[in-house]
């Protein structure tokens, strides 16, 4: 759907899920992490933990069924017991080579827990617009969806069938997907950026032309005009809501896309920037330096380069805890 722009930017951001993890826990058990270098999900299938985020003020109680997702880099303690001795969680779990820790006594407590990785530019567009901790409840509208993810995912970490791995970091990244979703119908004027202009009726259809079709030589007047707005009105509302002016968020998207493109495609430097509305590769070319630093010439030879010196090293990735 090329007229999604959720789908867009986690696209742009190149979201992906590059771990999976399972934590069994009973009895009084307190685990500290540091803060997490990705974004973190953490699902809750049996029992229920307490979950205390660095300066988010008061303990948070998960449920079964709950899932929460920490898109800042803070430090957590997810415990059983709040006054227990709190164990190095991080440590615990790269030394579990199965990916399972099991804590304290029992297993009445049972989380899954995946990292999201974020292109460290582009992800931006991302992270920057959630707020410290996304906590769904299992009662929320989505529960019923998320719930079905969650029990193909706690299937796939637990067998050893082909593909598996492949199948849980594709599983957990729809389940986040489902948390934004959920967090954009419970939120309301607190949203900032182009997260909120998703969910307003009147924003939401002008964005998804320019999503649609970001090449197009769109007018301030003409975009207007699709949402039964006047100029001045949809300016103004535009950039109350998405925080920019609506023709400098399509300049911005329209970089965003060239980076990506040139990343991970093969077309034309020329044959990019008219795809894109630039007259001419030179105009394209200075509008992407001004955006990215560089040429775009020079932006592709450096990650095509980057991606040699990972294939070489055989882009093995590195052993890590999904909950730590």
């Amino acid at each position: 759907m090329k007229d999604d722009p959720l789908t867009d930017i986690l696209t742009l951001a190149s979201a992906q899920c590059v771990e999976v993890g399972i934590l069994v826990a009973g009895g009084s058990w307190a685990l500290r992490f540091p803060p997490p270098r990705k974004i973190k999900f953490v699902a809750v299938v049996k029992g229920d933990c307490w979950l205390s985020l660095e300066g988010q003020g008061a303990p948070l109680r998960v449920m079964t069924g709950d899932v929460f997702v920490l898109p800042a880099e803070r430090g957590f303690v997810l415990a059983g017991d709040l006054n227990a001795a709190q164990a190095d969680g991080a440590g615990m779990f790269l030394d579990a080579p199965d990916r399972t820790v099991e804590v304290g006594d029992g297993d009445d407590f049972f989380a899954v827990g995946a990292h999201i990785a974020l292109d460290p530019k582009r992800g931006a567009l991302l992270s920057e617009v959630l707020p410290p901790l996304l906590h769904v409840g299992s009662d929320s509208s989505e529960a019923s969806a998320m719930r079905w993810l969650l029990d193909q995912l706690v299937r796939e970490v637990a067998a050893d069938r082909p593909g598996a791995v492949l199948a849980s970091r594709q599983l957990a990244q729809l389940l986040c997907v489902q948390v934004v979703r959920s967090y954009l119908e419970a939120s309301g004027p607190q949203l900032v950026g182009w997260l909120r202009a998703l969910g307003d009726e009147r924003i939401a259809p002008a964005l998804r032309l320019m999503h649609r079709e970001p090449g197009r030589a769109w007018q301030l007047g003409e975009l207007a005009k699709e949402v039964a707005m006047s100029r001045t009105s949809f300016a103004t509302r535009f950039k109350s809501i998405a925080g920019v002016p609506p023709l400098t968020y399509l300049q911005g998207l329209r970089m965003r896309f060239a980076e990506h493109a040139l990343r991970e495609g093969s077309m034309s430097v020329s044959e990019l920037g008219l795809s894109l509305g630039y007259s001419s590769e030179s105009a394209f070319s200075n509008a992407f330096k001004r955006s990215a630093g560089m040429a775009p010439k020079r932006y592709r030879s450096m990650f095509a380069k980057m991606d040699r010196s990972r294939s070489r090293q055989g882009h093995a990735p590195a052993r890590s805890s999904a909950l730590a």
